[in-house]
C-alpha cells in the first residue's frame, strides 16, 4: 500500500517522492450517524446507549431486525381482505 506525504504543498509518495494521483470523481468523505436515544432494553432491561450496545443486545437474547427478516410469502400478497382494505390485488400464486 503506497504512503503518501505532505511535501513543497502537495501530497508525494513517500519512497519516490512523486506527486500523489487525483482520484476522479467525488471525494470520499465520511457519513457520520446521529446519536440514538437511550432506552431499556425489552427482553432484560439492560439500558442501551449505543449501536454497538444495541447490537450485542440482540446478539445476546437471540434477536434480529424486523426489518431483516425474510417474507414468507416473498413480497406477494395473499390475504384477500387485506388488499382488498388497501385497495390491492391478491397475487397470482394465491388467487
Amino acid at each position: 500500500m503506497t504512503r503518501y506525504v505532505f511535501r513543497d504543498g502537495r501530497f508525494r509518495d513517500r519512497d519516490t517522492g512523486a506527486p500523489m494521483d487525483i482520484p476522479t470523481g467525488p471525494l470520499a468523505k465520511p457519513g457520520i450517524a446521529r446519536p440514538m436515544p437511550e432506552y431499556a432494553s425489552p427482553i432484560d432491561g439492560r439500558v442501551i446507549s449505543t449501536r454497538h450496545e444495541r447490537r450485542e443486545d440482540m446478539k445476546r437474547n437471540n434477536c434480529v431486525e424486523a426489518g431483516d427478516m425474510p417474507s414468507p410469502t416473498g413480497g406477494k400478497i395473499r390475504n384477500k381482505a387485506f388488499a382488498a382494505k388497501r385497495g390491492l390485488t391478491v397475487s397470482e400464486d394465491y388467487r
